[in-house]
């Protein structure tokens, strides 16, 4: 079953961000179509020759893209989740498996997995790469490489018509803001906090919900102005729901700008073409077909990276 849903979208122009620490929402009123049907087709490129020699020799000989996905369990649409059939996993997620793998001239086996199992699996060789929002650190590169393909971003969400803009933190002083606890957005929060006490502004009154249901509720009925969560979930949530918006976004990484990326187990030779890879993917457009196919353009990369810089590892205790 084709779902039409509205979504903010627009194509990004592929060029690095101004800022990337906190961004406008680049969408528009567009209209796209999310299709959660089992039998839906990927975008996919044309096999680069060049770019699939440089795939390892027992790779190249399998003919395979082993990749596990860890949204066992129905998943977290639009990432990865899974399709009216109640079996087959669709989502963005699932479709750079597939672009990634047409021009390594592979066929993509993506294998759903617990997040937990996920990174057992890498380093088993179970898995060849990991697709499943998982975002650059210092501390993962000690085991793992990187070929970056999203902007790692968090989204205020207001309720519709509050004609709020969130850039920095000025703009939540005062407010109530609604949060997970122990999660990079708490973080963030937190230090913009520090820095509205420093400037001599209110902190942003941050509170806390056990369910995502009594989040939005309190949003609606004004008890928060508010809330901060993953870009990605936030998207899907403005798009099904036609009840908030996205008023600003902010980097997962802050103050440097957070990168999702395909995931290898260290040394392998598999990070530098899965990088060219997705580099043709830019160059020939199917890569931003891709993220506009699940309303999330503002978080293109203008070029992958092998291995950036990730989030800092967290201070020694």
């Amino acid at each position: 079953m084709l779902k039409k849903i509205l979504v903010g979208v627009a194509l990004l122009s592929l060029a690095a961000c101004a800022d990337p620490q906190t961004e406008a929402p680049k969408t528009d009123a567009s209209v796209v179509s999310f299709d959660t049907s089992a039998n839906q087709t990927h975008i996919t490129s044309t096999k680069v020759d060049a770019i699939a020699a440089e795939v390892p020799e027992a790779v190249r000989a399998s003919g395979k893209l082993v990749v596990g996905n860890g949204n066992a369990g129905g998943g977290q649409p639009p990432l990865g989740f899974t399709a009216d059939d109640n079996k087959t996993p669709i989502g963005i997620e699932i479709d750079i498996a597939h672009l990634v793998a047409s021009v390594l001239g592979l066929q993509a086996d993506v294998q759903t997995t617990s997040w937990e199992n996920l990174f057992l699996g890498l380093d088993s060789g179970k898995y060849q790469v990991g697709i499943s929002n998982i975002g650059v650190s210092e501390l993962r590169k000690e085991k793992y490489d990187f070929a970056t393909y999203r902007l790692g971003l968090h989204a205020f969400e207001a309720k519709t018509g509050s004609g709020l803009k969130i850039a920095g933190p000025a703009d939540i002083s005062g407010k109530k803001v609604a949060v997970s606890s122990g999660t990079l957005q708490e973080a963030i929060l937190l230090e913009w906090n520090k820095q509205n006490a420093t400037a001599g502004r209110p902190p942003a009154d941050l509170k806390y919900y056990q369910q995502s249901a009594d989040t939005f509720l309190a949003l609606q009925s004004g008890r928060i102005e508010l809330y901060l969560g993953p870009n990605p979930n936030a998207t899907y949530h403005v798009a099904t729901q036609h009840k908030t918006e996205i008023v600003g976004t902010v980097s997962s990484g802050y103050p440097i700008q957070g990168l999702v990326g395909v995931t290898t187990k260290k040394d392998n030779g598999l990070a530098k073409p899965l990088a060219d890879a997705l580099n043709a993917a830019i160059a020939d457009g199917s890569y931003a077909k891709v993220l506009a196919k699940w309303g999330l353009s503002d978080e293109a990369v203008p070029k992958s990276l092998v291995n950036p810089p990730g989030l800092p590892k967290p201070p020694a205790k």
